[in-house]
């Protein structure tokens, strides 16, 4: 007798329930048997308590499984009207009747009889009421009375009315037969009878008993929620059978579902199919917010795709991480100078998007205005090995191959990442500067919170936000302006070939991330991260509550002198310092090479050489000097640039006047352009000089080619193979460059 019960009385598949933070429901899909079974519940609501009870075993609270005077009763009945119209079977014995599912006769009621006794000591009377009301058939493939109050009344059973509990209370009773769609007068006579019961019993007031009265059958099976049906899908796969209750907030996701659906609608206008959206709250690393796509309903433009944790090229979402990468070694500082001029490096060229270059730019300035050929620059300095890593360790991407795979288009978009994985690397950074452990964005409540080892060092992500909460919004307001503002450190991408836009941005307590694009990677001229991903972002983040700035990190910075001017450490010769504070780190990293001690004569007009004092008086004075091909293109923007005077006549010495715009440098591979009709093009070099209006001679494989002056650029046929390059000016100055010719 004591091991007669099975330890696992129902083996059933259950639906995989999903619900929000406070056990809202999400959405569910249905048991591997076809049944909409909910997981078992605890409790039940009081008003169906009272009304099974009053219908099926009015004694329930006082029987131990089995009531000897309901199966005399029983017999009674079935005997007078010789027919079974009653079995005397208790709430303990019909869970027992559920469990086993077989056949109904005399010897399987004993059997029942004996395990419900049995039943009555393993568990209270609430658990064995919770256990009938779960595994009750309520008709069709509706099983449970959670399934039934959400299939028949579109809500939770904590919400039923007393009409819709009595409903619920006899629809078990015979299923098969009297149904919402099946005989439902019967259906209603039977609820009234068991409200009158109420009524008459006290169990209900009058007020109660008429408006139940009042109260019409539903007329069909109402739809579930389909609230993140990404994410039920998600644990659908993941955690089958199970009710899952996670961290989302529904009233937060209904919002930002109908927001995406709202620009959906605009961008569809320009074949723009796909968006999706995560909100991380920072600080307790739970996802509040999650869309993989939308219309998940329509399955014709890949709304069905879960876009949240697909690999889509990053485009120029990933500069930021560069950015703390060298910042927090020491190889730059905020406002280092880098290139923006023309790049090849072995074939690869990277252009800016607005395809015009400045020659040099500051390094936080760089990465607010997402200039593509100074970051290629700085990841070249970096080494994309190292940047490779720092990716991986932090978990921002998996990235499947090797670093020699992506080379330097690995800042670029070369590599591929997911939406979920980016916004929190960066809802990380957030934590990090508000001393928090890095972790893993969960989405179940009763999930252990997982820590990761990320390498973000707290005064490096100050520098960082403090560069990229300074990109122009598209409302092209700026928040300085507005005190109330929220302040936000943001980013986007575009990836090559406008297949993926991307937006992430950041306060200390959200973090959201924004991608839209076509599921199949089809590419749009209109996609581009600031002017579609980027307004949805700003869209999301005026709808969650604002935050207080973060604070600078204390004791992690030193205070240092730099140039004012090129950003690098205080030179001997930087006739303007700025005292700012930096990392610890940054004390070893360059002194500024760009200001330059010089003599001048007396007028100003020419240089002389140091041997030359003699001839004559001297002035000696600091020079902002950039190398050649930077200041070709610096002083188109910068109209206070003065190119370094030349020599006067005798008294000079021999000085690097020129530099190669194209190739960068020497052994560069250079590729053979082909025409139109598959013909074989020209290559163009291009030669950046201290003084422009210089001729300049042009030598190729030791034979003389061809002279330029002011716009020094060279066209010329070559074979494939290597050639020498020797550029001579008219000063006698000398350049060579060997490039390498390939298809």
């Amino acid at each position: 007798y004591i091991f007669c019960l099975p330890r696992q009385l129902f083996d059933v598949p259950y639906s995989t329930v999903v619900s929000d933070r406070n056990g809202e429901l999400l959405g569910a899909r249905i048991a591997d048997d076809e049944q909409w079974r909910f997981p078992a519940l605890d409790t039940l609501p009081t008003k169906y308590s009272t009304c099974v009870i009053a219908f099926e075993d009015r004694s329930f609270r006082y029987h131990w499984g089995v009531n000897p005077l309901a199966i005399g009763r029983a017999i009674v009945q079935n005997i007078k009207e010789k027919r079974i119209v009653s079995g005397g079977s208790t709430i303990s014995m019909q869970v027992i009747r559920l469990s086993r599912k077989n056949k109904r006769h005399i010897w399987e009621k004993a059997v029942e009889s004996i395990l419900a006794t049995r039943l009555e000591f393993r568990y209270s009377k609430n658990k064995i009421l919770a256990l009938y009301a779960s595994h009750a058939p309520f008709g069709g493939n509706v099983v449970g009375l959670e399934a039934a109050a959400w299939r028949y009344f579109g809500h939770s059973p904590d919400e039923l009315s007393w009409a819709e509990a009595a409903t619920l209370a006899v629809l078990p009773n015979a299923p098969a037969k009297i149904h919402i769609s099946k005989n439902q007068q019967k259906l209603l006579e039977k609820r009234n009878r068991l409200l009158k019961y109420l009524y008459e019993n006290q169990k209900i007031n009058a007020t109660d008993y008429e408006l139940a009265l009042d109260e019409n059958l539903p007329s069909q099976i109402q739809p579930l929620p389909q609230i993140a049906p990404h994410l039920v899908s998600r644990f659908y796969v993941e955690k089958r059978g199970e009710n899952c209750r996670t961290t989302i907030d529904k009233s937060l996701q209904i919002r930002v579902e109908n927001l995406l659906q709202h620009w959906n609608n605009e961008l569809i206008l320009s074949d723009i199919r796909n968006i999706a959206a995560v909100v991380i709250d920072v600080a307790n690393n739970e996802i509040v917010a999650y869309c993989g796509n939308v219309n998940y309903q329509s399955a014709n433009n890949g709304n069905q795709v879960d876009c949240a944790i697909a690999e889509r090229s990053t485009g120029s979402i990933l500069k930021p991480f560069l950015y703390c990468a060298m910042l927090q070694e020491g190889e730059i500082l905020p406002k280092t100078l880098q290139p923006d001029i023309p790049l090849s490096i072995n074939g690869y060229a990277p252009k800016n998007f607005n395809l015009q270059y400045e020659g040099a730019v500051h390094a936080d300035e760089a990465v607010a205005r997402s200039l593509n050929v100074p970051l290629v620059a700085m990841l070249r300095k970096y080494s994309v090995p190292k940047f490779y890593n720092f990716l991986k360790t932090n978990k921002i991407a998996q990235l499947p191959h090797s670093s020699d795979y992506y080379g330097l288009s690995l800042i670029l978009g070369g590599a591929e990442a997911k939406l979920l994985d980016v916004t929190n690397a960066y809802a990380n950074m957030a934590r990090t500067l508000l001393g928090n452990e890095s972790a893993a964005c969960r989405f179940l409540l009763n999930e252990k919170q997982k820590t990761v080892a990320t390498t973000f060092n707290a005064a490096a992500v100050w520098n960082v936000f403090e560069a990229i909460k300074e990109v122009k919004r598209p409302d092209e307001i700026d928040w300085r302006d507005i005190t109330t503002m929220q302040r936000l450190a943001w980013k986007t991408g575009t990836s090559f070939g406008f297949r993926d836009a991307w937006a992430v941005g950041v306060t200390p307590r959200y973090a959201v991330g924004v991608w839209v694009g076509n599921a199949n990677g089809e590419g749009k001229p209109n996609l581009v991260g600031a002017r579609t991903a980027g307004p949805i972002m700003f869209d999301i983040f005026n709808i969650l509550p604002t935050a207080a700035w973060f604070q600078m990190p204390e004791n992690q910075f030193v205070e240092t002198e730099i140039c004012h001017k090129s950003g690098h450490l205080k030179g001997r010769f930087c006739p303007l310092i700025d005292t700012v504070l930096v990392l610890p780190a940054a004390l070893q990293s360059e002194v500024c090479p760009y200001h330059i001690s010089i003599n001048l004569t007396p007028d100003g007009r020419y240089r002389v050489a140091a041997d030359c004092l003699d001839s004559g008086e001297a002035v000696e004075t600091s020079w902002f000097v950039l190398p050649p091909a930077w200041a070709l293109y610096y002083m188109k923007q910068h109209i206070d640039y003065r190119p370094i005077p030349q020599f006067i006549a005798g008294c000079d010495k021999n000085e690097n006047q020129m530099q190669f715009v194209y190739p960068v440098e020497s052994n560069s591979i250079v590729r053979l352009p082909r025409q139109l009709d598959g013909s074989q093009g020209e290559i163009t070099f291009e030669l950046a000089h201290v003084r422009a209006s210089s001729t300049v001679f042009w030598h190729i494989d030791g034979d003389f080619s061809g002279t330029t002056s002011d716009f020094h650029k060279f066209t010329v046929f070559l074979v494939e193979g290597k050639h020498s390059i020797v550029v001579v000016d008219d000063a006698g100055n000398a350049l060579s460059c060997v490039v390498n010719v390939v298809k």
